[in-house]
């Protein structure tokens, strides 16, 4: 896919670096030449120019990438003329970084497709670590849903799967169970090995290096989590 990243700040430099590390095509724009100068070179291309000017602006193949993001933190009114002249020009596909509950109201307004708050989801991220644990990956779908993969804690080694009444009991639904098998490698050190069991049997006994992958509300899963 395509993409064009305006603004190569912290976060849009590892965004636009990610994209691309990972087979995307990739277009970076900055102002600063500070910015652009050291990840040209990792993209498809990497132009340095003011993105607030109309005429630069439309200079980029706005209209033949998957989308356009707007990655500029640190530059409210940039950040915000920028979106605006995108939805003028008709940009299909448009995401936007918000700073704050004010700059998402405004990106809001502009019915931006997709509006990004890296510093809330950061604390989001950290928050849940510390209540569940290291060994635990949320998804937010929503502000109300989620997918969580976690390993099976110790208490539950032995359970089968309908024992732990997760439906029943907590509305959420087992979407995968992951079997893990702990390995040793030449030199002794373990390891674990993971495969996806896709038909669960009945008397599929839980074991360490296990994982489940469950989705429903984010706060029925504390509540499986605190019962736990």
């Amino acid at each position: 896919m395509k993409y064009i990243v305006i603004g190569l700040g912290d976060y849009g430099y590892v965004l636009a670096e990610e994209l691309a590390a990972v087979g995307h095509e990739v277009i970076g724009v900055d102002k600063e030449s500070t910015r652009v100068e050291p990840i040209k070179e990792k993209l498809a291309a990497a132009f340095m120019m003011d993105a607030t000017d109309e005429q630069a602006l439309s200079a980029l193949p706005l209209h033949n990438v998957d989308a356009v993001i707007v990655a500029i933190g640190e530059n409210f009114g940039a950040s915000v003329r920028v979106a605006a002249l995108l939805v003028q020009m008709k940009v299909e596909h448009i995401f936007a970084r918000a700073n704050d509950e004010v700059h998402r109201s405004i990106l809001q307004a502009f019915k931006i497709e997709k509006i990004l708050s890296p510093e809330a989801d950061a604390a989001h991220n950290l928050v849940e670590r510390i209540e569940f644990g290291y060994d635990i990956e949320i998804f937010r779908v929503d502000k109300d849903y989620a997918v969580a993969k976690f390993s099976v804690p110790g208490k539950l080694y032995g359970y089968t799967v309908p024992q732990l009444h997760i439906e029943e009991e907590f509305g959420l639904r087992l979407m995968a169970t992951i079997r893990g098998k702990v390995q040793k490698n030449a030199l002794g050190i373990k390891y674990t090995e993971r495969n996806v069991v896709e038909v669960i049997p009945e008397d599929f006994a839980l074991a360490e290096g296990d994982q489940l992958v469950v989705f429903g509300k984010y706060s029925d899963f504390r509540r499986f989590w605190r019962a736990l």
